[in-house]
C-alpha cells in the first residue's frame, strides 16, 4: 500500500498543530469542555464537514455514508486534568521549542484528537469507500464520566470496530486492564488516648491494609499482567487524643482479563473484615484479537502489540476497539506536557495507512 501524498500530510499536519494551539489555549477541565467543543465543531464546519453535538461531545460522519457497509469509530477526548503544581510554563500558553509543542493536553490527548480528524478529513469526501468513519471528539474521560462517550454511542447506531486515540507511539494496545475503586471502611470505637479505651479503627483497618498489599489473585494474563492493587487513600480520627471510631481507605485495583470487576470484590469481601464498596462497575477489561483486520492492518505497518494497565473510554465500548495514537503515556499528566510536531505528522501518515490497509482485511 503507497504511502498518501507527502504534501498531503503536510497540510493535514499544519492544520492540526494549529487547531491543536487553539485547544490547548481553552481550558477544558471534565465537565468543563464547552468552549473547546464549540471550537472542534467549528473547525469541522470550515472544513465543510456536517456535524452534530450531544453535550460537550461532537461528531460526524464520513460525507458518503453507506449504511450497508462496515463502520469505524475514529474518538478520542478533549477534556483534561488540571495542572500540577511542578509547571514552569503557562499550561494554557501553547509554545513550540525544539520541536515540542508545550501545554496541557497536548499530549494527553490532543495529538492524538487532531491526528485522527486529519486521518478522518483525509477520508470524509471519498466516495465508494469500503468502510464508514465516525468521528467523536468526547468529554468527561478523565473522570470517566457519564456524559461523555458513554452517553453518545446510543446515538451514533451501529459501530463495528473502533480506534481510540490515546498516546501510545503508535503502537497497538490491544488489552487494556479494567478498574475498580473500593471504598473500604473499618469500625472501632471511640475514647480517649490516654486511657487504655476505644477499640481503635485505624489498627483494625491495618491487617486488611496488609491483605491488600500482599495477595496475588491466581490468574495472571500474557498481555496485562496480575490483577494489581493499591491502597492509595487513608482517613482516620478527628484530634490527637481521641482514638478514632472509624477509618476510611481508599483501593484502586487493576483487573486483568481474566476475572470480571465482580468476582475480583467478591473475593476482597471473603478475605477482608472492613466494609467494601466499589464505587462503579463500569470501566472493565478489554481486548482485541489478533485476527481483527485492524491489528492485522496494524501489524502489516510493523506495529507493535501490547497490554496498557492505564484506562481509557475504549472500556465503555461493546465493540473492538485499539488503543493507539501519537505521544507517550508516560508524558500524561505530568508537569510541561508536550507531544513532539512531528509525532503528530507521523500519526496522521500512519492512521491513514492503517485504515488503507483495514480496507484489505475485511
Amino acid at each position: 500500500m503507497m504511502k498518501p501524498e507527502a504534501t498531503t500530510v503536510q497540510v493535514l499536519s499544519a492544520q492540526a498543530v494549529d487547531l491543536l494551539c487553539r485547544l490547548i489555549a481553552i481550558p477544558s477541565f471534565s465537565r468543563e469542555e464547552a468552549d473547546t467543543a464549540a471550537l472542534i465543531d467549528a473547525f469541522l464546519q470550515e472544513k465543510g464537514v456536517a456535524t452534530q453535538r450531544l453535550l460537550h461531545n461532537v461528531w460526524a460522519r464520513n460525507k458518503h455514508f453507506e449504511a450497508s457497509r462496515p463502520t469505524i469509530l475514529l474518538n478520542s477526548h478533549h477534556d483534561t486534568v488540571k495542572p500540577n503544581a511542578g509547571y514552569t510554563r503557562d499550561p494554557f500558553a501553547a509554545e513550540i521549542s525544539d520541536g515540542k509543542l508545550y501545554g496541557l493536553g497536548s499530549n494527553d490527548a490532543g495529538g492524538p484528537l487532531v491526528s485522527l480528524m486529519a486521518a478522518f478529513l483525509y477520508f470524509y469526501e471519498t466516495e465508494n469507500l469500503p468502510f464508514n468513519l465516525i468521528f467523536a471528539a468526547t468529554a468527561e474521560e478523565e473522570i470517566s464520566g457519564k456524559n461523555g462517550v458513554e452517553l453518545l454511542l446510543p446515538e451514533l447506531g451501529r459501530i463495528d470496530c473502533g480506534i481510540v486515540g490515546e498516546p501510545t507511539q503508535m503502537q497497538m494496545a490491544v488489552a487494556e486492564k479494567g478498574l475498580v475503586v473500593l471504598d473500604c471502611t473499618a469500625h472501632g470505637r471511640s475514647g480517649h488516648a490516654a486511657r487504655e479505651e476505644g477499640d481503635n479503627a485505624l489498627y483494625r483497618a491495618l491487617p486488611d491494609i496488609e491483605w491488600f498489599r500482599t495477595y496475588r489473585f491466581p490468574k495472571e494474563s500474557d498481555l496485562l499482567g496480575p490483577v494489581k492493587m493499591s491502597v492509595t487513600i487513608i482517613q482516620a480520627g478527628t484530634q490527637h487524643n481521641v482514638v478514632p471510631d472509624v477509618c476510611h481507605f481508599t483501593v484502586d485495583a487493576r483487573v486483568n482479563e481474566c476475572y470480571t470487576l465482580e468476582e475480583v470484590v467478591d473475593t476482597v469481601r471473603q478475605h477482608v473484615q472492613c466494609e467494601v464498596q466499589p464505587r462503579s462497575l463500569r470501566i472493565r477489561s478489554s481486548g482485541i484479537p489478533p485476527e481483527h483486520p485492524l491489528v492485522r492492518a496494524g501489524a502489516a505497518l510493523g506495529r507493535s502489540s501490547y497490554g496498557s494497565p492505564t484506562t481509557s473510554d475504549k472500556a465503555l465500548m461493546p465493540f473492538r476497539t485499539l488503543k493507539m495514537g501519537p505521544g507517550d503515556s508516560a508524558r500524561s499528566h505530568t508537569a510541561d506536557e508536550f507531544i513532539y510536531v512531528k509525532e503528530i505528522e507521523e500519526g496522521i501518515d500512519l492512521y491513514i495507512r492503517l485504515l488503507e490497509q483495514f480496507a484489505r482485511f475485511i
